[in-house]
């Protein structure tokens, strides 16, 4: 099973502020444990918000809205992916993931698991997801 951590975003991650080395340590040691038990997938941080966009859509119609986005609350400064063998696993990893704001005040992280192609179905869009490689099938 794959989970994603995710970094919520704060008034700092949306200002670029460069996070402590520190904190760049904490989470190089993390992610080295990660990686020395095969559980580590993926991980990076996101630019700011002002560097993006969003497409919202109406039917068929997009409007493309810039960024930056007024609740940072709300958005992700970055993320790992992970493969554990059950939710339980995910748990005590992520209890583990040091804390991303040491010195704001609060600061939370999300876990989602992600879902497997199985998990969605077999169709021929499906099969045509599988040739492409990606996702997985756990």
């Amino acid at each position: 099973m794959r989970f994603m951590i995710m970094v919520r975003a704060n008034q700092d991650t949306e200002a670029d502020v460069k996070p402590s080395e520190q904190l760049i340590a904490d989470m190089a040691a993390y992610h080295e444990e990660l990686a020395r038990a095969g559980a580590l997938v993926d991980a990076s941080g996101l630019q700011p918000s002002s560097k993006g966009w969003r497409i919202r859509y109406s039917g068929k119609k997009r409007t493309l809205v810039d960024g930056p986005y007024t609740e940072a609350k709300e958005l992700i400064a970055g993320y790992t992916i992970i493969q554990a063998k059950s939710r339980e696993e995910a748990l005590e990893w992520t209890k583990r993931f040091p804390n991303p704001f040491p010195h704001a005040e609060q600061c939370e992280i999300e876990v989602r698991p992600i879902k497997s192609l199985a998990e969605l179905g077999d169709s021929q869009g499906m099969r045509r997801f599988r040739k492409l490689g990606v996702g997985s099938e756990e």
